[in-house]
């Protein structure tokens, strides 16, 4: 049997990690976090691939393809979370579970943080906790499919 498939999907300027505002987002890399998500993932028996787009439209696309597998998504969808209804769409779309991540607590950020459209339509959302929780929803995800 194969090992089941999440997708770990970053948002604008994730890329950055690392040298973008490291007294809020921390100093991992984003090669750092893609490393943390893929070892996380082998120690859980997922597969796991991780992706980072600027572009929404393509972000879009990778959401669709995970519906279409019925695949497990962690999602942190940074600016969009609080305006993008075309994103928060195609999130509709998934059959598998979705976790939305947030590096920082948007919730004790400025105000227009404060609401995440996805947040509606995911399983659960973690925020606040830096990128070890990208770790905790790989966690949640594996003994989902347990």
């Amino acid at each position: 049997m194969s090992a089941p498939r999440v997708y770990v999907l970053n948002g604008p300027n994730l890329g950055r990690l690392g040298t973008r505002q490291v007294d809020v987002y921390g100093v991992t890399s984003y090669a750092g976090l893609v490393a943390l998500c893929v070892a996380t993932g082998r120690e859980l028996g997922l597969d796991v691939t991780v992706r980072q787009t600027d572009a929404e439209h393509e972000l879009i696309g990778w959401l669709h393809e995970a519906a279409d597998e019925g695949a497990a998504v962690v999602l942190n969808p940074a600016a969009w979370s609080h305006y993008s209804i075309a994103v928060r769409d195609a999130c509709a779309l998934l059959r598998g579970p979705l976790v939305e991540v947030h590096i920082s607590n948007i919730h004790a950020r400025e105000e227009f943080r404060h609401h995440s459209v996805v947040s509606a339509v995911a399983t659960g959302v973690i925020c606040g906790l830096g990128v070890d929780g990208y770790r905790l929803a790989l966690r949640h995800l594996a003994t989902r499919s347990g």
